[in-house]
């Protein structure tokens, strides 16, 4: 048996969601080969081989990875696809558009959003925003699943893995890129930082002023709830929860958020959980390790200063 896992990069570095994508692939014990692909990706390819637990790394470089479309990296994938018994990606927007695809084109029945990896073939997924979990056996000779990258622990480096160069198919051009929007910050990425604060919707247009100089302080990263991204008070990228980012860092801090089982969902894998808010009876109070029963709007100022 052999696994391939697909990696994601992040212009021309590897994004962190490899690294716990192949910490749940050595549940098998089996050779684990990471793909990368791209149009200059040696230094990711390098970053890749250094992951513990990585035999080879597939690197396939041509003009059209330079900004991957579905339907090619599904091309790439299944031009190597026999090799293996096991393809994985992380449960991201990416993963979750490309991997489906490719089980489709195999006529194999995915298994997505998985937290917990019985070998070979048993695994273990939440339903109904967490208030569940369902434990699927899947007895077929492919297996092909993505994982949610909070619920397993990155490995680390100190591997040495090696690099393979490898053909791509051409482009089908069945869709093209036209152009992407980024914001640039000096934060950590939500999905990946250890610190986060976040707020909901009563912060109103006082959010960035009231969150940012804590943020910067603790240098963490800034969340949001769905309410609050929905009255404009702050971009789409920043929703924690359930329709959002799923988030796992040492320090949430929870501030103005009534509690929603749609937010729980995406950060009940946050090691301490504070929350401040006027409601002593919000919903907050039971998922947090430490609660402040106070007015944000009093209670933030405070923080700012203590942190001086």
């Amino acid at each position: 048996m052999s696994i391939l896992v697909l990696a994601e990069l992040d212009g021309n570095k590897l994004k962190g969601l490899a690294a716990h994508v192949v910490s749940a692939a050595t549940a098998w014990q089996q050779p684990i080969d990471l793909l990368v692909y791209g149009r200059q990706v040696d230094e990711a390819a390098k970053e890749a081989a250094g992951l513990s637990g990585v035999a080879r790394v597939l690197v396939a470089q041509a003009d059209h990875f330079a900004h991957p479309l579905v339907e090619d990296v599904q091309d790439l994938v299944l031009s190597i696809a026999k090799e293996y018994n096991v393809i994985m990606g992380a449960h991201s927007v990416l993963g979750k558009s490309v991997i489906p695809a490719i089980a489709a084109r195999l006529d194999v029945a995915p298994i997505t959003d998985v937290v917990e990896i019985h070998a070979p073939s048993t695994y273990v997924r939440p339903e109904y925003a967490g208030n569940i979990f369902s434990r699927i056996e899947n007895h077929q000779s492919l297996q092909i699943v993505t994982v949610r990258n909070t619920a397993f622990r990155p490995v680390a480096a100190g591997g040495n893995a090696e690099v393979v160069s490898i053909s791509a198919p051409a482009s089908r051009a069945l869709s093209r890129w036209i152009k992407e929007d980024i914001n640039h910050s000096d934060r950590p990425e939500l999905g990946s930082a250890r610190v986060v604060i976040a707020g909901g919707r009563s912060l109103g247009e006082s959010f960035e002023a009231l969150l940012s100089p804590i943020a910067e302080k603790l240098d963490a990263a800034i969340g949001a709830t769905r309410a609050c991204v929905d009255a404009g008070f702050a971009p789409n990228d920043l929703q924690v929860g359930q329709t959002g980012t799923l988030i796992a860092p040492d320090l949430y801090i929870a501030v103005g958020i009534s509690g929603a089982m749609q937010h729980i969902a995406g950060i009940k894998d946050s090691k301490v959980v504070v929350a401040i808010n006027h409601d002593p009876d919000a919903p907050i109070f039971k998922y947090a390790d430490y609660g402040v029963i106070a007015d944000l709007f009093t209670a933030l100022p405070e923080l700012d200063k203590a942190l001086q």
